[in-house]
C-alpha cells in the first residue's frame, strides 16, 4: 500500500516563498511534483530519488524551486521560491518502483490528492 498526502499549498503575493510537503506511507524509489495550472495537463516540476537524493528540475522553475526528502520522516519537499502568477496550479506528488526519474506522469503509478497553490500579483 503506498499512499501520499500533499499539504502546505495556500495564497501567496508574487515574489514570495511557500513550502510544500508530500507524506508517503512507504518509500518507493522515486518521488516527484507534477503541477496542473492553466495547461490543464498534468506538467512536471520536480523530481527525487529516496535513496541517493538525485533531483531533476522542469526548466520553468529551475533556480527558484527545491526538491529535498527527509527518509527518517517519509517526506518529499518542494521549497518554492520568487513565485510568480504562472506557478500557480494544483500541485500533486506522484511516486513509483522506477530507479531513474522520469519526467513522463504515465510512469507514476501512485499519486496524492493535489495542494492548490495560487500566486497573486
Amino acid at each position: 500500500q503506498v499512499l501520499l498526502v500533499e499539504s502546505g499549498g495556500r495564497f501567496v503575493l508574487a515574489g514570495g516563498s511557500l513550502i510544500l510537503s508530500c507524506v508517503v506511507s512507504v518509500r518507493t524509489y522515486i518521488l516527484c511534483w507534477f503541477r496542473s495550472g492553466s495547461r490543464h495537463e498534468r506538467e512536471f516540476v520536480a523530481g527525487i530519488t529516496w535513496r541517493s537524493g538525485s533531483t531533476n528540475y522542469a526548466d520553468s522553475v529551475k533556480g527558484r524551486f527545491t526538491i529535498s526528502r527527509d527518509n527518517a520522516k517519509n517526506t518529499v519537499y518542494l521549497q518554492m521560491n520568487s513565485l510568480k502568477p504562472e506557478d500557480t496550479a494544483l500541485y500533486y506528488c506522484a511516486a513509483a518502483w522506477r530507479v531513474l526519474l522520469s519526467t513522463n506522469r504515465s510512469d507514476y503509478d501512485y499519486w496524492g490528492q493535489g495542494t492548490q497553490v495560487t500566486v497573486f500579483s
